[in-house]
């Protein structure tokens, strides 16, 4: 049994944000809510009384039989429901050099995610039962974050043959995604929206027309030319989309909109649900704190797809996330070798490291400026998807899983010394201090870091 004291609360499914005291094991057992003339300054004793609850027993009552109490102090930290990372590539099988489910798992956890959906595009891709059961039992084994596995829309990913998606879907997939590769035929994507109807689960659209996109390497604009790179209109992300939305419109389909970067998609997707067209969409915290301006010749850690976007675009962005017209914010972790990353730019593959960064990134460039609610922020890391892809977690109600982030805003680091757990290092971050970590994870009540 576990029993955080004085820590500030946030948990958007309950509209609570307030100074709290938390107890859980395997679940949330209860929540304390100290009254308004109550001074945070309560003895971190499990012993010691307290009259405020709001949710059941008084601190003072006993644990369970047989459970021995560990107290923390959480004065000065947030205590957050798990975060859920709806996109992120953890490479096994078959590029386990980069990352498998273990270390991927791990380095979630350590970065503040308690659910880790992982893509499809392994070698060989996720596009089969066996597959399935394989990710589930190894991510099951892993001592880190829940992992769940986003199955294959089409065979191979070729973008031809649907999958069997309900014997996926029963075998454990969450959703379905070609992600990495566009669906380039409308009439395929068009049937994966029906046939997905039958599971109760989104298809996932990597946004990206392939005759546009045309082998680029970063965002078409002034800087592309500068540096002599082919440049990727941002169109090639936003004709796409607007063809997938419509289809879902047609189909009365579920589709998720992916790694979000253009103001053109920002602008379909919130006339979408005005519309009432079932669609969500995520952004990757690397789309908001850069832009195509602050890449250069060697900056491989920034080369990610879709591209940085234009500074005004990025504004955009931030934007509507703060606003709610994106729902989510997603990682799209995507590890690689230091080899890989080392080639010339056009070179490297696309891909960012992103799970250990990702929460201070955020809290240090939007939430602390002021450019994102606190409250914002789980929602659209917790609640959100949580809901959004039927995933058990997103609150700290009493009852749900002990899925708990223990947040310190001042807790500092330098990326890479002594705490990493990801096996690749693709991080613009690496070697430089950041703070505002997850410094305590919970995963059904199970400590990991």
């Amino acid at each position: 049994m576990w029993l955080i004291k004085n820590v500030h609360v946030v948990d958007p499914a309950q509209d609570l944000d307030a100074i709290c005291d938390v107890e859980f094991d395997e679940r949330i057992r209860n929540i304390i809510k100290h009254n308004a003339n109550t001074q945070n300054t309560l003895p971190v004793d499990a012993d010691s009384p307290d009259e405020h609850t709001v949710s059941g027993r008084k601190t003072s009552e006993a644990a369970p039989s047989g459970n021995t109490v560990q107290v923390i102090d959480g004065r000065g930290k947030y205590l957050f429901p798990g975060f859920v990372d709806v996109h992120a590539h953890l490479r096994e099988p078959g590029r386990e050099d980069k990352e498998d489910l273990a270390s991927g798992a791990q380095a979630a956890a350590r970065g503040g995610f308690t659910t880790v959906l992982c893509m499809a595009n392994t070698q060989p891709v996720i596009d089969n039962r066996g597959l399935v059961e394989f990710v589930i039992n190894q991510g099951s084994q892993a001592e880190g974050a829940r992992v769940w596995p986003v199955a294959a829309v089409t065979k191979g990913l070729k973008g031809e043959e649907l999958v069997n998606m309900v014997e996926l879907h029963n075998a454990g997939a969450v959703a379905f995604s070609d992600d990495g590769r566009g669906i380039q035929r409308g009439q395929t994507m068009l049937l994966a929206l029906q046939y997905a109807q039958l599971t109760g689960r989104p298809i996932i659209s990597h946004c990206e027309e392939d005759s546009l996109a045309a082998n680029g390497s970063m965002r078409r604009g002034p800087q592309s030319a500068r540096l002599g790179l082919t440049g990727i209109p941002a169109a090639a992300e936003s004709v796409m989309a607007a063809r997938d939305i419509l289809l879902a419109e047609e189909t009365a389909g579920r589709l998720h909109l992916a790694h979000m970067s253009a103001s053109a998609t920002v602008t379909l997707l919130g006339w979408a649900k005005k519309q009432g067209i079932d669609v969500t969409g995520e952004v990757n915290p690397h789309h908001l704190i850069f832009c195509d301006e602050d890449i250069g010749l060697t900056d491989t850690a920034l080369k990610v797809n879709p591209p940085l976007p234009s500074a005004a675009d990025r504004e955009i962005l931030i934007e509507a996330l703060a606003n709610g017209t994106i729902d989510m914010l997603a990682t799209d972790h995507a590890p690689h070798t230091w080899e890989e990353k080392a080639q010339p730019f056009a070179e490297a593959p696309f891909g960012i490291n992103a799970f250990e960064t990702a929460l201070s990134a955020v809290w240090m460039s939007l939430v602390e400026p002021g450019k994102l609610s606190v409250s914002r922020l789980v929602r659209a890391w917790s609640l959100n998807p949580a809901r959004r892809f039927s995933l058990a977690g997103g609150s700290l109600s009493p009852g749900t899983p002990a899925d708990v982030v223990l947040f310190d805003p001042s807790h500092t680091r330098v990326i890479g010394e002594g705490t990493w757990m990801s096996k690749s290092t693709n991080t613009p971050y690496w070697g430089k201090p950041m703070h505002g970590f997850a410094i305590a994870t919970w995963v059904g009540g199970i400590k990991h870091c």
